[in-house]
Parts: structure tokens; sequence; C-alpha cells
């Protein structure tokens, strides 16, 4: 294996994607990446370095496939990339929203490891240390064990906190507007409308700065980037709702006497802002709770996924490579036993493959030449 002195990426080195500049040879991944450094050799070659220890002064980029599409500059180690759930055409290194339809961007970290060793008492599993040693209690050896690290979704986390926080004052702010309208006699002896709205207000205005300022920002994107979408109109709504009720509460004289009440109040409609965002947010946890339950079931689903495939060369040789080195066009050979690598058609031999993972049929599938393959379904035999 070598180094693609273009993306840095390692590539075989019996690979025919190759050029000779200033007396080395140099390989690649690609043939974007070929053209790339036909066009400025002198930009990418080291010709005093070996290709192997030209990692280093490789201009960081994303493999490209051969459709000769512009490569991506990757962003700094550890750092983390925010893309949009959908179509993926906004990349950037913070984290925000798709400027047309508003939702939130979601996190590609960098490749971590998805299990950690931690060591444990057989005695006593409260005692749990990240390194070998003994246990305190008793003093026999802490013994390994393998552990799965959940990710945290930090847009749900942060959804979550807000909308309880909202329906924690709205709820309350919803019941004493009901109260005031229909209900006045029940309010207290001594407690005038003027104290009722003055309570909605103190009540409903940390629900629209705080618990609505996630729509606040994303209505405003939209409006800038001319792509209205659902938060402008809930921006707009609950800021209009909001923004009366207090020009109505502070101001009352501006309104016209057929607008006024007995004792000189104008209606307010704080509990309207309030409970709206309570619900928008209610959606947005059910939301961020569906895909995330949507990304885990379609990751179990590529684990499935074998990460090596049989490779047969033009002399009928075979050799195990890594799936990330399969190509369209490659010859592979799958035995009696083993998962499906990539999507293909079968090009020689028969046999049956189980398709449940597809179609949630338990019956085998029979396969012959010409039909189609799906990657990571499974080969019951020849």
């Amino acid at each position: 294996m070598v180094t693609d002195p273009v993306c840095g990426m390692q590539v075989p080195a019996d690979t025919p994607r190759r050029s000779a500049y200033a007396g080395a040879d140099y390989r690649f991944c690609s043939r974007h990446c070929l053209e790339r450094f036909e066009a400025e050799p002198g930009r990418y070659a080291v010709p005093s370095a070996p290709q192997d220890a030209r990692s280093e002064t490789a201009v960081a980029g994303t493999c490209c496939p051969d459709q000769g599409g512009h490569a991506q500059e990757a962003p700094h180690a550890g750092a983390t990339t925010y893309t949009g759930p959908m179509p993926p055409e906004v990349r950037q290194p913070r984290p925000g929203s798709r400027p047309k339809w508003g939702m939130a961007l979601e996190p590609e970290p960098a490749p971590q490891p998805e299990t950690r060793v931690e060591y444990t008492c057989p005695m006593h599993q409260e005692i749990v240390r990240d390194r070998p040693g003994n246990c305190p209690k008793c003093g026999m050896a802490l013994e390994p064990r393998t552990v799965t690290m959940d990710g945290r979704n930090e847009e749900l986390f942060d959804m979550t906190r807000r909308f309880w926080v909202s329906a924690a004052l709205a709820l309350p702010l919803f019941v004493l507007a009901m109260v005031a309208d229909l209900a006045t006699d029940r309010l207290p002896a001594g407690v005038t409308m003027g104290t009722v709205q003055w309570i909605q207000f103190a009540l409903a205005t940390p629900v629209v700065l705080w618990g609505s300022w996630p729509f606040f920002v994303r209505g405003w994107q939209s409006l800038m980037t001319r792509n209205l979408n659902m938060f402008t109109l809930i921006g707009l709504g609950v800021a209009v709702a909001w923004g009366y009720s207090v020009v109505a509460l502070l101001l009352p004289g501006l309104f016209p006497p057929a607008m006024r009440m007995a004792d000189g109040t104008v209606h307010v409609y704080f509990e309207a802002a309030a409970v709206i965002t309570a619900l928008v947010l209610l959606g947005q946890v059910l939301e961020l709770r569906a895909r995330g339950s949507t990304n885990a079931a379609v990751k179990l689903l590529l684990d499935m996924a074998p990460n090596t495939a049989r490779q047969v060369r033009d002399d009928g040789s075979e050799v195990e490579v890594d799936l990330s080195q399969v190509e369209p066009g490659d010859l592979l050979r799958v035995r009696p036993g083993e998962k499906v690598p990539v999507d293909g058609t079968v090009t020689q031999g028969n046999s049956t493959l189980d398709e449940s993972m597809i179609t949630g049929e338990p019956i085998p599938v029979e396969k012959s030449s010409g039909d189609r393959l799906i990657g990571a379904t499974g080969c019951h035999g020849a």
C-alpha cells in the first residue's frame, strides 16, 4: 500500500492509475486525483522522498470518485463536521440549521471506537475502573469487559430541556388565561385583570425569549436566504402574539376604546405564544428521537455487511481486500455461508440467499447468472 499524494488515501501498489514526475512514480485512488496531480505536479510531489513517506505533505481531502467531482478539504483532526439530515449539500464546522428547510444540522464526528474496555470486580460489580488493578473491597484482580459507547445527541438534549421548561411554564399560564376569560368569578379575591396579565407576562416571557430562540434564529435565516419554511411562520406567529400582548399590557391607551375591557385593559395572547412554543418543541423532540432511532436501525443494517471482500484477479488468484478498495467492475467470489459484500450481479454459479433483512421474508431466494445481488445478504450454499 502507498499513499495518494493528492487526497492522502492508501492505494494498492499495483493500481493502474499512476504518473511519473521528477524521477518518482506516483499512484492514485481515482482518475480525478490523477488529473489534479498531472495539472499541478509541483504542488503535490516531493521528489526527494519516497511515496510512502509523503503522507505528511499530501493535501488533505476526501477521495473523489471517477465522475470528476471536486474534492472537499477534510476538517482538521479531531474536528466535527455538521451536515443536513436530508441531502447533505450543507457542511460546516459548527452547529446550526439548514438555510432552506430549517432542520438542525447533524454532526459527522471523526471515526471513534464504538466499544471500550473497562475493568470490574467479579464479586462487586459496582467497582469499575478504566485500567487493570485490584478490587479495593475484596482484593481480587479486576477483570476486563467490553462495553458499548453510546453517542449523545446534543440537539435532542437541548430541545428536550427547552420543552420541559416551556411546558412547565405554559401549562399554568394556559389554565390562568382560561379561568380569566371563561370563569372570572373564580379568580381569588383582590386579583384584578391587570394583575393576571402581569402574571401571564412573567410566565410567557422566558418561554418566548428562551424556548423559542432556535425558531427565531431559523426563521431569520429563512428570511435572509429567501427560503421560507415552517420556522418562518412559527417565529412570526410567536413574535407577533407576544409583542402585541406586551404593547397591550404596557400601553393600553394606544388602543381604541372598542378594544378595551371595562377595567381599561386590553385582551392579551401570552398563553397562545407560550403554548405554540411548547407544542412545536414537543414536535422537535419527537422528530429528533425518530431520526435517532432510524439512524440506529440503518447503522445496524450497515454493520451486517462484511468489512472485506474476496477479489478475483485476472490470473484467477483470489485475494482478500478491504471493502473500501472494491471498485465497479471488480469480480468477487462469495462462498457458502458468507455475506455478499456489495451490490452486484451474478456472473457465474448459483446459490440461495437470505434476503430477509431487505424483504422480511425468511424463505431463501434462488440466484443464478444475471441476477442482482444486495450487499449484506447471506449466501446459503452453492
